[in-house]
């Protein structure tokens, strides 16, 4: 889709986007503004698949979300997203024989200032209303993690300096309770930091009340990290 022909089509946010449908009337037009922003900035490219311009609002949609309430925010460090036609491997193969079991990936190395996407991951992500899971806003918590210079799990543009022990200490605590069977947190946050960070924020977003019934003192961290209204 050229920069000049992207329109926001609204009803597809009401319909697929949770936290587009929570939204004030003043502040969907405002999450619609970045939306047709980071479309006309970011190249989104099909690998070996087609998209439509649903499957582009959902990426620019999962772009946003975790970035709105921060209004001069940018992703400067992506260029292209890629969709592929299915999960991939590491060498970037969505074919084959061998393995493939990633969904997203932030690119690194030649492949620095790209995203890589599972088109059906993709759809999933915003399809299911039930689950705890959105790739694509996984994805892009991640570029926010590296946006300064470490994707640590430790975001310290969002984080005050005093919250970053707490913080850590939460990770420990949590992986603590996932290891030994006491938490309804995707296992994988166990992967290590950067992915904790990035599998309680699709918690945090796409199940908002959950999370704050089950874990309020990490909802209430990532409430402050986000900066999402009470």
């Amino acid at each position: 889709m050229p920069a000049d022909s992207v329109s926001i089509n609204a009803s597809e946010l009401e319909k697929n986007v949770l936290f587009y449908s929570r939204l004030s009337p003043e502040e969907k037009k405002h999450f619609e503004e970045d939306v047709l922003d980071f479309l006309q900035r970011i190249k989104i490219t099909p690998v070996n698949t087609t998209i439509t311009d649903t499957d582009r609002l959902l990426i620019a949609a999962g772009a946003v979300i975790p970035i709105f309430y921060f209004p001069d925010w940018k992703y400067y460090n992506l260029k292209e997203v890629l969709v592929y036609n299915d999960t991939f491997n590491h060498s970037f193969e969505s074919a084959g024989n061998n393995s493939r079991d990633i969904m997203g990936m932030v690119g690194s190395g030649y492949m620095e200032g790209k995203m890589l996407l599972s088109k059906p991951s993709l759809e999933q992500g915003f399809g299911n209303k039930t689950d705890k899971n959105n790739t694509v806003i996984h994805e892009f918590v991640h570029l926010l993690d590296k946006s300064d210079g470490d994707t640590d799990g430790i975001p310290e543009l969002l984080l005050d300096k005093q919250f970053i022990l707490p913080w850590v200490d939460m990770i420990h605590q949590e992986t603590k309770k996932i290891v030994e069977g006491r938490s309804d947190i995707d296992p994988y946050a166990y992967t290590n930091q950067a992915e904790f960070f990035a599998v309680v924020s699709e918690y945090f977003f796409e199940r908002p009340d959950l999370l704050k019934s089950k874990h309020p003192k990490l909802y209430g961290i990532l409430h402050e990290m986000f900066r999402t209204p009470n």
